[in-house]
């Protein structure tokens, strides 16, 4: 980490020096000012929150993420404001928590945005870094509501004085803007009215720009008082929100399309949908809802997920709050009386497989695949009140949700883990814990799902194009993820050529299923080849049996 360079008093306060303009130095002083003054009043913004959920944890996660932030630009080595405005940014949206820290996280990078290419941060740049910030904030915010923390930021970046003023001049404006948009907060949001509060994520807001106020003019702003809620519990959220009980985030990699597609399907699923990005194609995705599965779901839709996180606001609350939460809907409070795993398995020995771990197997017919009337009566006839659902084929998908959609219809909670190939499903089958309560264990089962990647060998059913060139009928397709990567003609070659794609992004346990049309050896054959070039890798071969695929791998 560079050195602050600023001028510090015996009492520890900043110098009174103005500055005319950030560098990134001060950038770094200010993400360690913002640390401080969120840690300092974390706990009277947690007393605070009382919208969209009152769970009390606004302070908590503004105060983490800026924290993420902060460590994220001291790893780094940012000679430029705005390298260091874009790894504060970028740390603080990787690990933001919750909707405020999300959306705090947003403005941040607007930001940054405004200050890429620049070697110095004045006025101007801090006028479009707060409107592009809010922009993107407010784009992120699936259902945006006013008297909130998006309020308090458009507030600060709208009253910012026009012209070429000094940089301390505007800094002043926008933190007296927000701090009057804080106060007027009660005015737009009944639940604050009810509870005698003000925002509290705007009220983190109001903070983090009062320490970039202190970096910049030497002196702590003055702000009005925030009074206590004389009874955060019992103030009922906002309409709408009391019918979620779960809070789920991830990140998520995907392009800005199939983000729009992923909001959207959220937005069906819960509320307090956020969908923040970096700008390099890596979003964190948070919403309430009470499908857990089917929010997972969404997001590996959308591409590569991880980091997934889910919390039940009952557990969250404290005793206090224990009353407004047993108001939630049935299916979020009652116990689990059974759970089943369905699977669909193509081949014996991955019937057996699964079957070994106690999942009630599906086989397609010869030459057809299975009807979500099929599948349906598959779940029905476990007798189970969840269900875990494992297509095994990005072809089946479909079919399972279609399937989940007639069962839930019968009271049934049913979540589809949209493996795409049966080495996925295997993967999710290892951390199942029928003891773990269902959501939980819908989460532990989908990451380990994504975290596999799969290889497989057919052959080609007609010419056609690829993304690697012309195949041929009779050629043999080698694809990794569902993409046709390699094109051949024998079986060991492309196998060879499949795992040196796989090895080379490290493994550190390789699943190899031999199909039906397979020749005898080429399991061990494999093996064989994997153990020397890279013989800290664990391998396991099993006899699948599947059809029309002489081989699939999976590796972890």
């Amino acid at each position: 980490m560079r050195p602050v360079s600023f001028a510090r008093t015996a009492r520890g306060e900043l110098g009174v020096h103005v500055l005319e303009s950030l560098d990134a130095d001060a950038i770094r002083g200010w993400s360690v000012a913002a640390v401080t003054s969120l840690d300092a009043h974390r706990a009277e913004i947690d007393d605070l929150n009382v919208f969209p959920v009152p769970d009390g944890d606004t302070g908590t996660n503004m105060a983490a993420t800026l924290r993420a932030g902060a460590d994220a630009l001291a790893a780094a080595d940012a000679a430029t404001v705005g390298d260091a405005l874009a790894a504060l940014a970028r740390g603080a949206i990787i690990e933001a928590r919750g909707n405020s820290g999300v959306i705090v996280a947003q403005l941040l990078n607007g930001m940054a945005t405004a200050a890429a290419g620049a070697d110095r941060y004045c006025t101007a740049e801090l006028r479009r870094g707060l409107a592009e910030g809010v922009s993107q904030a407010y784009h992120a915010v699936a259902e945006p509501v006013e008297g909130t923390i998006l309020t308090v930021a458009r507030a600060a970046s709208e009253q910012l004085p026009a012209g070429d003023v000094p940089l301390a001049r505007a800094i002043t404006a926008a933190v007296a803007a927000a701090d009057s948009a804080l106060a007027h907060t009660p005015d737009q949001l009944s639940a604050l009215a009810r509870a005698g509060v003000v925002d509290a994520g705007g009220r983190g807001l109001v903070l983090l720009l009062a320490a970039l106020a202190t970096v910049i003019t030497g002196r702590t702003p003055a702000l009005a008082n925030v009074a206590a809620p004389a009874a955060r519990s019992r103030v009922p959220r906002e309409s709408g929100s009391a019918a979620f009980e779960y809070e789920v985030q991830y990140l998520l990699q995907a392009g800005e399309q199939a983000t729009i597609a992923l909001r959207d399907r959220l937005s069906g699923l819960g509320d307090s949908v956020v969908v923040a990005g970096t700008g390099d194609g890596t979003w964190n995705v948070h919403a309430h809802v009470n499908d857990v599965g089917a929010a997972i779901e969404a997001g590996l839709a959308a591409g590569p997920t991880w980091r997934i996180s889910v919390v039940r606001f009952a557990d969250a609350a404290g005793p206090a709050d224990a009353g407004e939460h047993a108001a939630g809907p049935a299916v979020a409070t009652r116990a689990r009386t059974a759970g089943a795993v369905v699977t669909i398995a193509p081949g014996a020995g991955v019937r057996h497989l699964f079957a070994g771990e106690g999942v009630v197997v599906l086989e397609p017919d010869a030459g057809a695949d299975l009807q979500p009337h099929d599948v349906a009566a598959a779940v029905r006839g476990t007798g189970a009140t969840e269900v875990v659902l494992l297509p095994n084929a990005e072809r089946m998908t479909d079919v399972a949700h279609a399937a989940a959609e007639q069962v839930r219809a019968d009271g049934v909670r049913v979540a589809v883990v949209p493996t795409r190939s049966p080495v996925q499903g295997l993967a999710a089958i290892a951390v199942h814990d029928p003891a773990r309560r269902f959501d939980d264990d819908v989460v532990a089962m989908a990451e380990a799902a994504a975290a596999t990647r799969f290889a497989e060998i057919t052959v080609a059913t007609e010419r056609s194009l690829t993304s690697v060139g012309i195949c041929q009928q009779g050629d043999l397709l080698g694809l990794i993820d569902g993409e046709v990567v390699e094109i051949g003609h024998g079986l060991v070659a492309v196998a060879f050529a499949l795992v040196s794609r796989l090895l080379g992004v490290g493994v550190e346990l390789m699943t190899v299923l031999v199909g039906a049309d397979a020749p005898a050896g080429l399991g061990e054959l494999i093996a064989g080849h994997v153990r020397e070039r890279a013989p800290l890798t664990d391998v396991s071969v099993y006899v699948g049996g599947q059809p029309r695929y002489p081989l699939i791998i999976g590796v972890e």
